[in-house]
C-alpha cells in the first residue's frame, strides 16, 4: 500500500491581472521591462571651457624613486630573483606621460516586474485608488555617481492569490523521501536483514525515518512560507547607476594602456553638469575629439532608456616613465608610473618556479 502523502502538483504563477492598469499597460509582458523616462532632457549648461594653461608638468622621477619602486615589485613575486634589482645598472629613463579623459554618466532607470511575498494580513488594495505611474513614485537617490538598487512595490497594485506553487494547503512533497516519511534503511538497504539476522538499525523494518521532513512526507510551501496565500503587485526597481569610460592618448611607450585603469595621475581639469558639452580649446586634439565623440555616445545611449541625471569629465595627466637597465651584459627595461609608482616588467630577466610545500 502506498502511504505517500497526497499533495498537488505546483502549477503556474497567477495569470496577469494588472494588464489594465493605467501607466502599466503591456510593461509587465514577459516578466517586465525598463521604462523609458516620461520625456527626454536637453542640455541647459552653456557651453564650458576647457582647462585653463597652468602648469602641466610632472616632476622628473628620479634613479632612487624607481629603484625602490623596482624593488618593492619584484619583492611581492616570489619566483623573482633580486638579482636584478641589486646588481643591475640604471642607464636610461625616458618620459611617456600621457592624458587619460574620463566621462561619467549618472543615470537612473525603472523597470517592472512581477513580485509576491507570503500573505501576512496586509490589505488588498489593487484597485482602491489609481495606481502611480513608474516614474511618478518617489525614491530618494544615493549620493551622485554612486551605484544603488532599490525595489518598491507599487501602492494600489497588491491583490490577495491563493498560493499557486501548494495550491493553498501550505505543504508540497518532500522530495527526499518523495512523500512516504521513511527511506530505505541504509545499513540493510531496505531488506530488514543483515547476515541472516534482523538489522539492528532498522528493527528489521528496512526504513530508516526522514529527517528532511520529520517523517511527514511534506514539507513547509517556501513560496507561501506555509500561509498558504501570496500578496501578489507590481514592483518597480529602480536602478542608479554610474557608466564610466575612459580614453587614453596613446602614448608609444610599450606599456600595456590596461595597466594605467589601476594608477591615477595629476588631475588638470575637473568638471560636472546635469548634461556636458565637450570639452573646447584643449591642446591636445585627440583629447578634445574624445570628449567631442564619448559625450554624444553617452547622451545618445543612456537617455534612450534611463535618466540622465549628472555627468562628470576628468582629465588627467599620467606619468609613465621607461627606465633600461643592464643585468648580465644584457639591456632590459620596466616602467614606472602613475602616482603611486607601480611597475610592469614584463620580461623579468631572473624567474624561477616555485614549489609551494
Amino acid at each position: 500500500m502506498n502511504t505517500a502523502a497526497v499533495y498537488p502538483p505546483p502549477s503556474a504563477p497567477p495569470a496577469d491581472m494588472f494588464g489594465n492598469v493605467p501607466g502599466y499597460e503591456g510593461t509587465l509582458a514577459g516578466g517586465g521591462g525598463y521604462l523609458p523616462p516620461p520625456m527626454p532632457l536637453e542640455p541647459v549648461a552653456p557651453p564650458q571651457p576647457g582647462p585653463e594653461p597652468t602648469d602641466w608638468s610632472i616632476p622628473s622621477l628620479s634613479e632612487e624613486v624607481a629603484r625602490e619602486a623596482f624593488k618593492s615589485f619584484v619583492s611581492s613575486h616570489c619566483c623573482y630573483s633580486k638579482g636584478p634589482v641589486n646588481d643591475g645598472v640604471i642607464t636610461g629613463m625616458e618620459p611617456f606621460n600621457t592624458y587619460r579623459y574620463r566621462l561619467e554618466t549618472f543615470t537612473e532607470s525603472r523597470s517592472t516586474e512581477w513580485a509576491h511575498k507570503p500573505h501576512e494580513g496586509e490589505p488588498a488594495d489593487f484597485y482602491t485608488q489609481t495606481a502611480p505611474r513608474p516614474w511618478e513614485i518617489q525614491a530618494k537617490a544615493p549620493s551622485l555617481f554612486t551605484n544603488h538598487t532599490e525595489e518598491i512595490r507599487v501602492p494600489f497594485t497588491s491583490s490577495i492569490k491563493e498560493c499557486h506553487t501548494c495550491h493553498a494547503s501550505g505543504k508540497m512533497l518532500c522530495k527526499e523521501c518523495n512523500g512516504n516519511g521513511f527511506k530505505p534503511c541504509w545499513v540493510c538497504n531496505g531488506s530488514g536483514s543483515k547476515s541472516e539476522e534482523n538489522c539492528s538499525h532498522c528493527d528489521g523494518t528496512g526504513k530508516d525515518r526522514c529527517t528532511e521532513c520529520d517523517s511527514q512526507g511534506g514539507k513547509e510551501c517556501e513560496t507561501c512560507e506555509g500561509k498558504r496565500q501570496l500578496l501578489t503587485y507590481i514592483q518597480l526597481k529602480v536602478e542608479w547607476k554610474n557608466n564610466l569610460e575612459d580614453h587614453v592618448v596613446q602614448q608609444n611607450s610599450g606599456l600595456n594602456i590596461e595597466d594605467l585603469r589601476s594608477v591615477t595621475g595629476k588631475e588638470l581639469f575637473k568638471n560636472n553638469q546635469y548634461l556636458l558639452y565637450p570639452l573646447l580649446g584643449f591642446p591636445n586634439p585627440a583629447m578634445a575629439e574624445a570628449s567631442d565623440r564619448l559625450i554624444k555616445d553617452h547622451q545618445g545611449k543612456y537617455a534612450q532608456t534611463s535618466r540622465i541625471l549628472q555627468q562628470r569629465q576628468t582629465v588627467e595627466l599620467i606619468p609613465i616613465n621607461k627606465v633600461n637597465y643592464k643585468w648580465k651584459g644584457d639591456t632590459h627595461v620596466f616602467f614606472v608610473y602613475g602616482n603611486e609608482n607601480q611597475v610592469s616588467a614584463d620580461n623579468y630577466p631572473a624567474t624561477c618556479c616555485c614549489v609551494i610545500q
